[in-house]
């Protein structure tokens, strides 16, 4: 009985001096981190199994690197400095080269990414693979014939790593590189191509002012209507599909998250903070993606471009999209949205001043795209006077009359621009007209044509397809009908999606 007594105390000894290492362990670590500071910034996107496709399929990127590595691998942490150091220049919002490379990583020694590193025949670690990022999808096979994933066979220090990335795309890229420091920014006026790359920054625009709506508490009950209609705008015509799919989805909620009796005459607080709550589980352009930065809207300044000029391409996007009858619709939504919601006080009281202008209702979508250019060049003359007496402008991205002639000489008559102001050129505008329908049409979402998110073949659509492709190109018979059907389609969603709920769970509830 004393031989089990004694063993008892022994392991109980054991277990407290463990515990006591430990804690210690424990300690040291925090003050080794800093004390009062904290661990360098992670840049590389951490991946696993379950978004790993979805990640490198949604990225701007042109490029992926994917390390594949183990946690508890000395080499891989020693090597995780080097690497960062490299993903700071490509990854995140302060990228100093943007939407060029995606860099990533997978903990292979986490179950979950047993078979993901499987796939790409992980042998050692840590692993680097190079590629277009929506190849990643098929893995990686030693000497697999017709790849277009390869290993990366120098990478063990920064500058290794770096000067092998250059050679891949013919760049001169420094691990010195600082934001905005690049010569190479593209000028937007020089290839028409460039606009491509401004679908990710529509999305981006469309989220960000869906955030700033609830981030503000905008949704009043003399606001609601517009915001709804804009929503639908948005549904029928918004270019990304997976923005038509996030309003419809918040449209077809609408009702049941935001119903009219909250600003009853006796309620006097909005519960906004819940409504903002509810709202913000609805990605309004789907799951997010790891973006965070302008590409085409990128200035050489923080506080330039971005989210004004992603907001702009939208409506410019959305004016080329929208059929005859609806032309009329459109301008009045998008002129009470920016009225009600562009936060900007001076902004959106210019805006709505010449929305006020317009006397007659439009009746061709060629005139309300023609007026939505006009007026935003009546903005940039405005603009381009003001920043340059008070240098404020972005330096390499000056306010201009659009488009230049080195996008679309043929929107100009011969004799060429008299002055800087749009009202002394001399526009040809039918040919305008055609740039326009191009530039913010087709060739806006040509990228994600390529990348097949944009799908065109309705016919095995699911229900939430049917719902974001209701438009006046599906009932071409004008907006009152084309509104009324898709008004119809998300009242019938909508009963359904609620009797569901009841049948699953509680209601909300705004209390």
């Amino acid at each position: 009985m004393s031989h089990v007594y004694w063993i008892l105390i022994l392991n109980l000894w054991i277990l407290k001096a463990t515990s006591l290492q430990s804690g210690s362990r424990t300690v040291l670590r925090e003050i080794g981190s800093g004390g009062g500071g904290s661990d360098p910034k992670d840049y590389g996107v951490e991946l696993n199994a379950t978004n790993f496709d979805g990640v490198l399929k949604d990225t701007p990127a042109t490029y992926a690197i994917v390390e594949f590595f183990a946690h508890w691998c000395p080499a891989c942490r020693n090597y995780k400095p080097h690497y960062e150091k490299v993903a700071r220049l490509f990854n995140g919002p302060d990228a100093v080269h943007p939407g060029i490379i995606l860099m990533t990583r997978v903990d292979c020694a986490l179950k979950i990414n047993t078979g993901l590193c499987d796939k790409f025949s992980v042998s050692h670690y840590p692993m680097l693979f190079w590629g277009p990022p929506t190849k990643f999808s098929t893995g990686w096979k030693p000497n697999q014939e017709k790849s277009e994933i390869r290993e990366v066979d120098n990478w063990r220090t920064a500058e290794l790593l770096l000067n092998w990335i250059n050679k891949q795309i013919g760049s001169s890229y420094g691990l010195d590189d600082e934001k905005f420091e690049n010569e190479q920014l593209p000028s937007n006026i020089s290839d028409p191509g460039q606009i491509a790359q401004a679908i990710y920054d529509v999305e981006e625009a469309t989220a960000t002012a869906f955030d700033i709506i609830l981030e503000q508490k905008m949704i009043k009950s003399k606001t609601r209507a517009s915001l709804i209609k804009f929503l639908q705008l948005l549904v029928a015509h918004h270019p990304s599909q997976r923005c038509r799919k996030g309003s419809a989805e918040v449209l077809v909620n609408f009702d049941e998250f935001c119903p009219l009796d909250m600003w009853s005459s006796d309620k006097h607080d909005v519960p906004t903070s819940n409504l903002k709550e509810v709202l913000h589980d609805f990605q309004i352009c789907g799951k997010e993606v790891p973006r965070g930065y302008w590409m085409f809207c990128r200035g050489s300044r923080n506080e330039t471009r971005g989210f004004s000029c992603g907001l702009w391409v939208l409506m410019h996007s959305l004016s080329v999209r929208i059929e005859d009858g609806e032309s009329q619709f459109a301008f009045t939504y998008i002129c009470d949205f920016i009225h009600n919601f562009f936060i900007c006080e001076e902004c959106r009281q210019h805006f709505y001043e010449m929305c006020s202008r317009v006397t007659s209702p439009f009746k061709k979508s060629r005139d309300f795209a023609l007026w939505l250019w006009s007026a935003h060049n009546e903005i940039n003359d405005r603009l381009m006077k003001e920043e340059a007496s008070l240098k404020t402008g972005d330096p390499k991205f000056p306010k201009i009359i659009w488009p230049p002639k080195q996008l679309c000489p043929s929107c100009y008559h011969l004799q060429g621009p008299k002055d800087k102001g749009t009202n002394q050129i001399d526009w040809d505008q039918n040919e305008v007209f055609k740039f326009l329908m191009s530039y913010y049409g087709n060739t806006l979402i040509s990228l994600y044509k390529g990348k097949g998110v944009l799908a065109d073949d309705r016919a095995n659509a699911t229900l939430d397809d049917l719902v974001t492709s209701t438009n006046a190109v599906v009932v071409p018979i004008g907006a009152a009908f084309a509104i009324a059907i898709a008004s119809c389609m998300f009242g019938a969603l909508a009963c359904y999606w609620r009797s569901r709920q009841k049948s699953r769970k509680p209601r909300r509830s705004w209390n």
